[in-house]
């Protein structure tokens, strides 16, 4: 049977201007990395429309959560501390798209706010404001970089050909401590802050592909290559999950 191309759900911020559909340059990176892989990657945001939006949650095979402005503080029971760019119907999209991937157990890898995304709706908190760890902006100069502590024997350790320590890029004010990890999830990276240890990468343990890393790995020039081992075994685990879906169907007559 021939490999199953998989229908992966990209959410996105919305185009600042123009067309509300648009992708914008950072936008087509994150879609790039699944093609690269075999993936057929839908694009959604909030200004996809209701219809397309429901269209695409129905008939993903994986779903990717990438990076943008901060989670409302409130969805953690948290006022705001810091918390900026707060994108209240972003928040509700991409928890939407969390419950039909988890009610199918469709594989998912969170990005920077995806990470954290992956955290509060599986019952974390977040630390809203890390020093030293925003780096420069989209296009304004070289990435911020730091070294993270890859987990031996996590998923995300495998994914990365068993790398044990790897410098990766830096575009986040956010983070999870230990303490704001969600019931569930386990630490799969870490790196230092001025807060203490941040969790820099985490997963569900068990079968199921849920990853979240905190760096920006779709950046590929400030990212180690072995990042895009973590993509292939993303899109793989999609594939299956639509091999799946297309086994359960009933034979054409």
């Amino acid at each position: 049977m021939p490999r199953a191309i998989p229908r992966i759900v990209v959410t996105l911020a919305a185009a600042p201007e123009g067309d509300p559909g648009a992708v914008t340059p950072r936008g087509r990176l994150y879609l790039d990395a699944v093609r690269r892989h075999g993936g057929a990657a839908v694009a959604v945001s909030t200004g996809s429309g209701k219809a397309r939006v429901a269209e695409a949650i129905a008939a993903m095979d994986g779903l990717l959560l990438t990076g943008g402005g901060d989670i409302d503080p409130a969805r953690y029971g948290n006022e705001n501390r810091g918390s900026i760019d707060i994108d209240v119907e972003r928040d509700e999209l991409e928890a939407r798209a969390w419950a039909a991937a988890e009610a199918r157990g469709l594989p998912v890898l969170g990005i920077c706010r995806g990470l954290q995304a992956i955290n509060v709706f599986s019952g974390g908190s977040l630390l809203q404001d890390v020093d030293g760890h925003a780096g420069p902006g989209w296009g304004a100069g070289p990435a911020l970089t730091h070294p993270v502590r890859i987990v031996s024997g996590s998923r995300l350790a495998g994914g990365l050909g068993n790398s044990d320590r790897l410098e990766v890029n830096a575009f986040h004010h956010q983070g999870v401590l230990a303490s704001d990890l969600a019931p569930g999830l386990v630490a799969a990276a870490w790196a230092d802050s001025a807060a203490g240890p941040l969790v820099e990468g985490l997963e569900a343990p068990g079968g199921r592909f849920v990853v979240g890393v905190q760096c920006h790995p779709e950046r590929t020039e400030s990212t180690p290559p072995e990042f895009e081992r973590l993509f292939a075994a993303f899109v793989e685990a999609a594939a299956v999950a639509a091999a799946t879906e297309l086994g359960r169907q009933p034979p054409i007559p």
